[in-house]
């Protein structure tokens, strides 16, 4: 526990026989659940961890369950409308099994997906086990090692002590983040990050790919857990997630951590395209159900008529370029004109929107 408060690690693993042990062997003695979520992994991860189950696995903290009854009355509907909502979260995630018999007092949580769900399922599945047993604190630490255990505290103390939502760890300000991490990740992870910025509101994050984070009890309780994106975009998704829920986020610096013996399973090449088209649908969504149906803002319309004006200024620039291929010459006046002026309106419409945005989300970057 930490300040009276407790703390639960929540472990994805997917082939990481090579590392879960050490995962587990150095988790710091003040977290009180480890929950390993095995998705489905081909190897025999799954013999490993149940191998620590088996052997000393008390925990010396009692957790239970959280089950509240609600009388019915004439005020509470959406009250009890909401708690039978979390009562079919568990049909919407991936098919699991957990394998302790003695949950309550068992320090190491298995659960293991009966298929193959993505690091964001299985995170998610941790997600709702914590919130399920009101779990004050969750943190997440990749089955693969790569996270320093040491570096726990200072992720988990904002949210224990300050009230802090959301936690989440910054590798790309350590001094020696260009050497440590590989050139095409450290590429990758700064074009995510600021297509993320942009997407989710919290404009002062800069590593949003890292997966060391600490996350509140209301947090959780806040986003739609079920439906967080089930692969490699489950960061940025879940940034998006909170945005829209209001929660406050900070960002502290972590140790960038390579080469250990960890072998990656994302493909940048693949996924900067993937994310790309994921953070658009999640910015949409975001404007539209935080800005216009929730509490209306001005921001709504400036990002909306920056975006007309952008696609109104595509047919011109077209035909100013097909016109100078086909005939060498400019254009009439009149053309370049009307491009121009709906140019700089879209572009000025957009400062206003941006400008706008992070004035609004300020307040949420603690």
């Amino acid at each position: 526990m930490l300040n009276g408060k407790t703390v639960a690690v929540v472990v994805p693993a997917y082939n990481e026989s090579t590392q879960i042990s050490m995962v587990i062997e150095t988790m710091p003695e003040f977290v009180d659940r480890i929950v390993i979520v095995n998705d489905c992994s081909k190897d025999n991860t799954g013999e490993i961890i149940e191998k620590y189950l088996i052997e000393n696995n008390e925990s010396k903290i009692k957790i239970i369950k959280n089950e509240k009854i609600i009388i019915k009355n004439k005020y509470n509907e959406a009250e009890i409308i909401s708690e039978e909502m979390k009562t079919y979260d568990i049909k919407k995630m991936i098919p699991h099994i957990v394998f302790n018999k003695n949950i309550d007092m068992e320090k190491i949580i298995y659960i293991n997906h009966t298929k193959n769900g993505g690091v964001g399922a299985a995170i998610a599945t941790g997600y709702l086990w914590c919130r399920n047993y009101k779990i004050d604190c969750t943190a997440v630490m990749a089955g693969d090692g790569q996270m320093d255990p040491s570096e726990l505290l200072s992720i988990c103390e904002p949210v224990v002590n300050e009230g802090i939502d959301y936690v989440k760890g910054n590798r790309l300000i350590h001094k020696a983040a260009h050497i440590v991490v590989p050139k095409i990740r450290y590429f990758g992870n700064s074009i995510l990050s600021m297509l993320t910025k942009i997407a989710s509101g919290y404009w002062h994050i800069s590593d949003t790919q890292t997966g060391y984070t600490a996350i509140s009890l209301s947090a959780l309780e806040a986003i739609d857990i079920p439906n967080i994106y089930k692969t490699y975009g489950v960061p940025n998704d879940i940034l998006v997630k909170l945005n829209m829920a209001y929660c406050t986020v900070r960002e502290i610096p972590i140790k960038p951590v390579y080469r250990i013996g960890e072998k990656s399973k994302m493909k940048i090449g693949k996924l900067i395209p993937r994310l790309s088209l994921l953070l658009f649908k999640l910015f949409v969504k975001r404007l539209w159900l935080k800005y216009f149906f929730r509490d209306f803002h001005p921001l709504f319309l400036f990002y909306n008529f920056s975006f007309l004006t952008g696609l109104l200024t595509l047919p011109f620039l077209i035909f100013i370029i097909y016109t100078l291929i086909t005939t060498g010459n400019a254009t009439t006046q009149g053309i370049y004109t009307a491009f121009i002026i709906l140019g700089l309106a879209s572009l000025q419409s957009l400062g206003f929107a941006m400008w706008m945005d992070i004035l609004d989300n300020e307040r949420l970057n603690k």
